[in-house]
């Protein structure tokens, strides 16, 4: 009875035992790890010229590396957006027995290449402070800004045998991307304490052939002397604009000789102010007269902008005698046909008998009020200070303010704070390459003869700006010369910001 009691008492166990394994085999082997028992201290991470470098004191006192293991330890510097990743040098911790089945191998030349390629291979001595220096480096590559370093290890058992695998974040995140912090200066409008403004337009009224007096009924000429009698009313009628003068100048066509043409446009010329001074209630005092004889500049561009198949031979004629225009409508005379001539005659010539006049005056100095008024009406009549002012007057984020640094960017383009201004928004909703354009004039500071002549304050900001819009266009080496320039000039914001640009640069 006894005997079968033990029997039973063995099946059980065995059934037992066997039931143990099964789980084991079923739920697979578990996965070794000696990472939470190894300190990575004293970590460095930095860029080093063109490389990263990681140095690091690696502690194993605390672990108590198996017999039969070999553990590798890798640090992988990571992207931030995980995609790309660059290892550094393994370390190798070896069991007591590995070790020796290590040297064993060595012996015979049978290692394998990860342990060749290994910058150490360490025999743990277990119960034992045992730490190693690790210092290596890798190629640097910009997509390493903002990354992280892992370590991951890799546990084998005898023969080689996977026992597992881990990883850890040992820093992140690393190779901070620089960010530059761009310094620059505000630009206050020119002032202007007298408001002179002009409008210039062409009076192309038919003259008689031979003739200079004013005919209203002869074609279109009472058309075109409401125009003109309207656009000086509507300069001469404000109350706030002070007319100082009326200029007016006659021109004629080319045919016959050059000093005739000259008492021709200067007799219509002169007809032309005197039908001003008596239909417009305008001082003779305030009338100048001027003329210059042929208008070869109109007729240059005109027969340029047509289709006529002489035009470049008729283009080089003009060019090459300007000193002598008799001659000059001779050697154009044989180049022509008579049905040739006849085409200029009818298509080009009427065109270049013409007047022009330009009214000059000052307009007052508006206070806010007006100036929010006048900026919907006539801006024209603004100074750039008032329209900035009417600006400042409104939200920024308001439609008034748009419109009112609109006008300002339209009648005063190339005014150093209007540039300022725009490139400077422009730059702010990220259009680094349109502020590059709107400060291009800038790009004219820079010659050595600007640069002789010395700049002023205004234009060492302005140039300072465009070398930070340079630099944040990516145009590295245009915004370095223009951020030289305006520091030699005496612009602390450019020597600020050289030195963030040299920051940005090498991190590329």
């Amino acid at each position: 009875m006894k005997s079968m009691y033990k029997i039973i008492l063995a099946v059980a166990a065995f059934v037992i035992c066997n039931g143990t394994v099964q789980a084991r085999d079923t739920a697979g082997k578990k996965n070794v790890t000696y990472l939470d028992a190894v300190r990575f201290e004293n970590r460095e991470i930095a860029k080093d010229g063109r490389e990263v470098c990681l140095n690091m004191d690696i502690i194993l006192d605390s672990a108590k590396i198996r017999t039969q293991h070999t553990v590798s330890l890798t640090p992988v510097l990571v992207s931030a957006d995980g995609k790309q990743e660059k290892a550094f040098e393994t370390v190798i911790v070896d069991g007591k027995t590995r070790h020796k089945v290590f040297l064993r191998r060595e012996a015979l030349d049978q290692t394998d290449s990860a342990r060749y390629s290994a910058q150490a291979i360490i025999k743990r001595k277990n119960r034992t402070e045992q730490e190693y220096a690790y210092v290596s480096a890798v190629p640097y590559s910009p997509w390493m800004l903002d990354g992280k370093v892992t370590v991951r290890e890799c546990v084998q058992g005898c023969a080689d045998c996977g026992e597992g695998t881990s990883e850890t974040v040992l820093e992140s995140p690393v190779l901070p991307k620089f960010i530059p912090q761009w310094a620059t200066g505000k630009i206050e409008p020119a002032p202007e304490p007298v408001k002179r403004r002009e409008e210039s337009r062409i009076a192309r009224l038919h003259f008689r052939w031979d003739r200079y007096d004013i005919l209203p009924s002869w074609k279109d000429n009472s058309t075109v002397l409401d125009t003109v009698t309207r656009s000086i009313a509507l300069v001469k009628d404000k109350d706030y604009i002070s007319i100082t003068g009326i200029y007016v100048a006659g021109f004629a066509s080319p045919e016959g000789t050059w000093d005739y043409n000259i008492r021709l446009s200067r007799n219509r010329a002169q007809s032309f102010a005197r039908y001003i001074a008596g239909h417009n209630d305008v001082a003779d005092s305030l009338i100048h007269v001027e003329w210059s004889g042929e208008d070869w500049d109109g007729f240059r561009a005109r027969i340029e902008d047509s289709d006529f198949a002489k035009k470049d031979r008729i283009i080089d004629v003009i060019d090459t005698f300007t000193e002598n225009r008799n001659l000059c409508e001779r050697k154009m005379m044989r180049l022509l046909t008579r049905s040739e001539y006849v085409w200029l005659l009818r298509n080009i010539y009427p065109y270049l008998r013409h007047c022009t006049y330009r009214v000059e005056y000052e307009v007052k100095n508006f206070d806010l009020g007006e100036a929010r008024r006048m900026i919907y009406e006539r801006p024209q009549d603004l100074n750039l200070s008032e329209m900035y002012k009417v600006a400042g007057s409104y939200s920024p984020d308001s439609e008034e303010y748009a419109h009112a640094m609109a006008m300002a960017a339209k009648y005063y383009p190339h005014s150093p704070a209007v540039m300022s201004d725009t490139a400077a928004a422009a730059i702010a909703r990220g259009d680094a390459a349109s502020a590059v354009e709107i400060l291009s004039e800038a790009a004219s500071l820079m010659t050595e003869e600007a640069m002789d002549r010395g700049l002023t304050g205004e234009q060492a900001e302005l140039l300072n700006l465009y070398g930070t819009a340079c630099a944040q266009a990516g145009q590295y080496d245009t915004a370095a010369a223009a951020l030289e320039a305006a520091a030699k000039a005496g612009n602390a914001n450019a020597e600020h910001n050289m030195s963030q640009l040299l920051n940005v640069i090498s991190q590329l």
